[in-house]
């Protein structure tokens, strides 16, 4: 961690304050022997926990400048039974990304609060996950994305290079291809591996347009910005486009379209 002495004190006394919330038998432990001093967990009973030795977790919670990975401050927060919300705090304090939430689990399905946002915008709006699959819209985008948003094919990658009807919607379609592959590749990354590289090798197989673009290895955030399309019946049509991702479910990003 790069960070002032101001931030390792900081991190310290978020560290020790957690710990002190927990009891041995909150987290499976025998107490060990002994009068305890300690409010909740024994610094020693937390190394134990996190798999590191008790004088580096003494420094760590007294502020000093030592180094710590991702993956140790995973293990710190799970020991020590972080609510998502501290979690993240954790993660923010060290100035670290968080290993375990950039390969995000969708075994559990898209989250209820999630599902129903788009239905309380007024503007067309909807929700990519992290193969950039729709995975909810409103009426409103599912109007305007006739062909994509309102079929069974949900997938953005695939309606932008195989569906023959997004050459003639996307205004630009080459400039157009070219920002939604490099927006893609980079949040791929963060992806489940297996699952990305299975819908790459797909699109490589059958699009020559996604097999040239792939080779340019241009990498883009999904930012907002104008976007025009030719709509099939309202003709064209000229939208600010906002993306969000949800806190809680970074996996998640959130597209609205703003009329211009």
């Amino acid at each position: 961690m790069s960070l002032s002495s101001e931030q390792h004190r900081a991190l310290g006394i978020f560290l020790r304050a957690r710990r002190d919330t927990l009891s041995p038998g909150d987290v499976g432990l025998h107490p060990l022997p002994g009068r305890r001093r300690a409010k909740g967990l024994r610094r020693e009973e937390a190394a134990q926990l996190c798999g590191i030795s008790t004088t580096w977790y003494t420094w760590l919670e007294q502020g000093r400048d030592v180094s710590c990975s991702a993956a140790t401050l995973a293990r710190i927060a799970t020991a020590l039974h972080l609510s998502s919300a501290e979690r993240l705090y954790l993660f923010e304090l060290a100035q670290m990304k968080d290993p375990d939430a950039s390969r995000p689990s969708m075994a559990s399905g898209l989250p209820e609060e999630v599902q129903i946002f788009p239905e309380q915008m007024a503007v067309p709006c909807y929700v990519l996950d992290p193969l950039w699959n729709a995975c909810a819209a409103n009426n409103a985008a599912r109007h305007l994305f006739v062909g994509w948003l309102d079929g069974k094919e949900r997938n953005l990658l695939r309606y932008v290079f195989l569906a023959s009807d997004a050459r003639t919607f996307l205004d630009d379609w080459e400039s157009s291809a070219r920002r939604v592959l490099a927006e893609f590749r980079a949040v791929s990354i963060r992806g489940d591996r297996e699952h990305v590289d299975a819908l790459v090798r797909e699109l490589r197989s059958r699009s020559l347009d996604f097999e040239r673009l792939w080779h340019n290895q241009s990498v883009l955030l999904r930012a907002g910005g104008p976007r025009k399309f030719h709509h099939p019946i309202d003709g064209p049509v000229d939208f600010d486009q906002t993306t969000l991702t949800f806190t809680t479910w970074s996996q998640y990003q959130l597209v609205a379209l703003k009329p211009r």
